[in-house]
């Protein structure tokens, strides 16, 4: 099983490397882009045995406590076989 945890800076957070790679796509004639938001991507693989609702659990622990700031970011955990 593996897991995707998908953190970004929450939208009340100003985001300048994300407005600097807009303002690069726009420069380049990406006129259609209005904003981007950078963030961060986490591949996990899970050791066998472990149940789907172990791994949950543990993901969004791992993804609260250590990969993410919760005071400024937000995250998605995302579940595969």
């Amino acid at each position: 099983m593996k897991a995707r945890v998908l953190v970004f800076l929450k939208s009340t957070v100003l985001d300048p490397q994300g407005q600097t790679v807009r303002s690069a796509l726009n420069g380049l004639g990406y006129r259609e882009v209005a904003d981007v938001r950078q963030g961060k991507c986490f591949d996990i693989v899970i050791a066998d045995g472990v149940t789907r609702d172990q791994a949950q659990k543990d993901i969004e622990a791992l993804a609260h406590d250590v990969l993410a700031n919760p005071v400024i970011e937000e995250y998605t955990v995302e579940l595969t076989d």
